[in-house]
């Protein structure tokens, strides 16, 4: 992987954590403590051991910069921290989260990154952007999680934005990051299984033996 990206890594942890500190106005809030711990793990893991072609991709799908949707989406979790920021620290708008929720939503917010990192794992063609990798010899991935539902990074994203403001204490992060994410979520996910069903060979078997987009049992 080129420096840049290590670099740009880096930049975004110390970028979420001065959104969360520097809004707060403190650094003494524990669980902002655990759930950057968990980021750093996530990103630190993923350098390690992810295919760095995958990496590759995500930064610069199809060799090309991220879409605007993608730079929007990351505003809208920025915002979310600096929000949780300032009601745990500043303001306390909506900071009456109990702590065995907190606690609930830091669990949830990790597993669904260890959900994600799986599917990365597993899946060398997760892009960041809704697209047939002809160029990188696609093809379908059925193992893993993919065995169980058809877009485990979705489900993943779906967790980890539902847990996300609930883990910071701050009921309205946590309503700003759902209201604003979720619909983006559900509907790439709808896309691409549109274009995977179109496009990709031998993706309408295995939608097949998978039914479930998303959640077993449910969607």
């Amino acid at each position: 992987m080129p420096v840049s990206a290590y670099l740009k890594a880096i930049g975004f942890f110390v970028l979420a954590a001065v959104a969360l500190f520097a809004s707060a106005g403190t650094v003494t809030i524990v669980t902002f403590w655990i759930y950057l711990a968990i980021l750093a793990a996530i990103i630190a893991a993923a350098f390690l051991w992810l295919d760095p072609g995958m990496l590759r991709e995500r930064m610069r799908p199809g060799g090309k910069p991220p879409p605007l949707g993608l730079h929007a989406f990351t505003l809208i979790t920025f915002l979310h921290w600096i929000v949780a920021g300032l009601d745990r620290g500043r303001f306390h708008w909506s900071d009456n989260v109990p702590p065995w929720l907190q606690a609930t939503g830091l669990v949830t917010f990790a597993a669904g990154y260890a959900l994600c990192f799986w599917a990365m794992a597993i899946n060398r063609f997760f892009s960041s952007v809704v697209r047939i990798q002809s160029d990188r010899g696609q093809y379908v991935v059925t193992t893993g999680p993919y065995a169980v539902v058809r877009h485990p990074g979705y489900t993943a994203g779906v967790l980890i934005m539902l847990a996300s403001g609930v883990a910071l204490g701050s009921w309205l992060a946590a309503a700003l990051i759902t209201v604003a994410s979720l619909p983006f979520l559900l509907r790439r996910a709808i896309t691409e299984d549109r274009v995977l069903m179109a496009e990709l060979a031998g993706y309408r078997d295995y939608a097949r033996r998978v039914r479930w987009r998303l959640v077993p049992g449910l969607w």
